[in-house]
Order: structure tokens, then sequence, then C-alpha cells
């Protein structure tokens, strides 16, 4: 095991006075929904919220850091909630703001899913939510406000960095960079990559999403109300395993499917996990992480088969690893032309500077049986996948 990062154990240190309030979780929960100011009207999200905080608060081997993390992560999804019904409140028109043929870029993670976003990223024509409007979505009507959000995101990202240094080149964060769906849906799979939460991850797989992506949409028609319209580029894994549930509220969306080896994947992934659970967790349980996340991206795997054999194939688009991994300048023109974009010679000039690996930053390596499983393990989760695969490579 990698050995505790000196910022995160004072951390930890610091954090150990409150980490008894795990025990009253909801007197916890209450003070964060006073504090967000949560207008009436809004139980079932409120009451869901609450469910999440009892079950994070149970966790095994959970840290002063891994709960005041689950604090924060619930004040920030109640805080934007409540401003978001309060702009709406404010400004009827933002519900009426159209979000128009949307690019949802899907694929299990590890799939280059987040190389796919941020070359789409690159056009003009597109608009791609950036990490600090996700933290905290808003009007942004002024340049002081504007500063503070992106400071916020800024804190984070930093935060990350200094608690998990590998984490940066297993996936590095920019505050001001294009960002996943991930951090604006109220229910991802975030709080089950920072802690064993079986309570919640039972509920989670049987939730009805479609509320979760109706505020999705809000969220987007929030970050356009007053600015120029454009084609939104939109991304992450986890929108795999909710595919009826997105297109049920974006009806003329396309998708942006990544596919790659799910031996890679998941030994990939595992490892990512890995790097942060350790911030929340401690110890971290190896064999328990390879064998809830086989499981997890699996079963997310299975539900997108199903929901893709339903699909219009006009509106799906599939992008083998090679086209983004291997030859980026011929693959990239071929995923624009795809989604019916135009691809100009200043997106081919800011190419190069998309697709380099960040400075600084080491190769990730990972090793499948660390984390107690085997390559047919993997291969006999994911047979109908390799299927797909193959006739996508195929084609």
């Amino acid at each position: 095991m990698p050995s505790t990062p000196l910022p995160l154990a004072l951390a930890n240190l610091l954090l150990r006075p409150a980490f008894g309030s795990r025990r009253t979780p909801d007197q916890v929960f209450d003070r964060l929904l006073a504090d967000a100011g949560q207008a009436e009207g809004d139980e079932s999200f409120v009451d869901d919220f609450r469910f999440l905080l009892r079950c994070w608060a149970g966790a095994a081997n959970l840290t002063p850091v891994g709960w005041a993390s689950a604090r924060a992560h619930v004040r920030g999804q109640l805080a934007n909630r409540a401003r978001i019904r309060r702009l709406i409140a404010e400004h009827p028109a933002i519900e009426r703001e159209p979000i128009e043929r949307p690019v949802f870029v899907v694929g299990l993670p590890r799939t280059a899913t987040t190389l796919a976003h941020a070359v789409l990223s690159l056009s003009d024509e597109h608009r791609c939510p950036l990490l600090w409007e996700l933290l905290t979505p808003d009007l942004h009507t002024s340049p002081r406000q504007r500063r503070g959000a992106i400071a916020t995101g800024r804190r984070m990202v930093r935060g990350t960095n200094l608690f998990a240094p590998r984490f940066r080149d297993i996936h590095p964060m920019v505050a001001e960079g294009p960002e996943e769906c991930t951090f604006a849906l109220p229910h991802a799979q975030m709080p089950l990559s920072q802690a064993l939460i079986t309570q919640y991850a039972d509920w989670y797989y049987q939730r009805d999403f479609v509320p979760d992506y109706r505020h999705l949409k809000q969220v987007y028609q929030v970050l356009q109300y007053g600015r120029p319209r454009r084609r939104w580029v939109l991304k992450s894994p986890m929108h795999i395993q909710n595919l009826d549930a997105l297109l049920a509220v974006f009806p003329d969306a396309t998708l942006v499917w990544t596919h790659r080896d799910p031996v890679t994947v998941v030994a990939s992934f595992c490892s990512l996990i890995e790097h942060g659970m350790a911030v929340s967790t401690h110890p971290v349980d190896l064999h328990g992480i390879g064998a809830t996340w086989l499981d997890a991206l699996s079963r997310s795997m299975a539900r997108g088969l199903a929901a893709r054999a339903a699909l219009p194939r006009e509106s799906l688009v599939d992008v083998p690893y090679s086209w983004l991994g291997a030859d980026p300048a011929t693959g990239v023109p071929k995923l624009y032309a795809a989604v019916g974009a135009r691809w100009t010679d200043a997106d081919a000039a800011r190419l190069p500077g998309v697709v380099a690996r960040p400075r600084g930053s080491r190769p990730h390596r990972y090793d499948l049986s660390r984390y107690g499983l085997a390559r047919a393990d993997v291969e006999n989760a994911f047979a109908d996948y390799n299927a797909l695969r193959a006739e996508v490579d195929r084609a």
C-alpha cells in the first residue's frame, strides 16, 4: 500500500474532533440543509441526500477526512439545488432554454472518454461545462462572483493533488478545464468511489434516474441562460448505465460510445479508485475494490447494452480506442464528422496540446491481480460487450 501523504495525515489529526458527529448524521444533515436554504416542495431530493449521509456515516474504515468529504459533498449538492430552484423562480425563462442536439460521451471509464470530451471541446461551436461551473452552477453575473467560483474549483483540485499525489497522473483535473457531468448529477457513483457504502449502493442500483437527469438539464440551462447558444458536449462514463433516463430527458442527444479492452479498463479503474479512496478510507480493501467495481462496471455495461438495442443507429457513434489513443490526428477528424461537426485548421493546430500528457505526470501502471482479479474474471463478466467490441473494431 502507498504510504499516507503527510498533508493527509495532518488533516486527519486536525479533523478528528469533528469525527464524532458521524454518530448523529441526521443532526449534521439538518445543519447542512439549513445552511443551504433549501426551499419547500423538494422533499424527495432532500430525503435522498439524508439517506446518503446516513449510509456514508456508517461506512467501514472511514477517516476524519472521509467524513469531512461526505459532509462537503452533501452540502454542495443541497446548495446547488437550492440555488438552481431560486434562479428558475426568479427567471422562469431559464427552463425554456433549449439544450439542442447535445453530444454525450459515454462508455466504460478509462476508455478515453476524457480525451474524447477534450478533443470535442476544441471547436468554438461547442460548449463544454468547466469544472468550476459544475461545482457551483450559477448565472455568474459579476466578475467577483465568477472569480470566487473559480477559486472554489482550484481549491478542490489543489486538495486532491495534495492528498492523493498520484491521482493527477491517472485523471488530471483543471478547475478551468472541461469536466464530466458526474459533478452535477445529484446521485452518481462518486460516493461509492470514496468508501464502501453497501446500503447506498443497493439503493443506487434500483434508482429511477430520470429526476437526476432533469436536474442535470436545469444545470446546463442555467449555464446557458443569457449566453450565446452553442452545442453542448457532455461526458461521464457513468451515463452508460442510465441511457434510458438520459434519452428520456435529452431525446435528440448523440451518444459517442468509446471502447477499450475491459481487462485493461478494470485494472486501470481499480487503480484510480484505490488512489482516490485512500483519501477517505484507511485501510483500503484492495480485493473489496476489485469485487465491488467488477460488479458495478459489468452491471453498468449490461444496462447500457440493453438500452443500446433500442437506439436509432444515427444517434450512436462508436469510437474504438485506437481513434484517440494511437492516431488522434486521423481519428479526431473522423469523430467530428461522425457527430456532424466541422473540423477546422484551427482545431487541428490546437489538437497536439490537448492529447499530450500533462507536464510532469508519470505513466500510470496497474495490475489486475492487485485487486484479487484474474483476466478470466473480467472476460467472463464482459463476454457480451467483447462481442460488440469485436464488431466495432471490424467496422
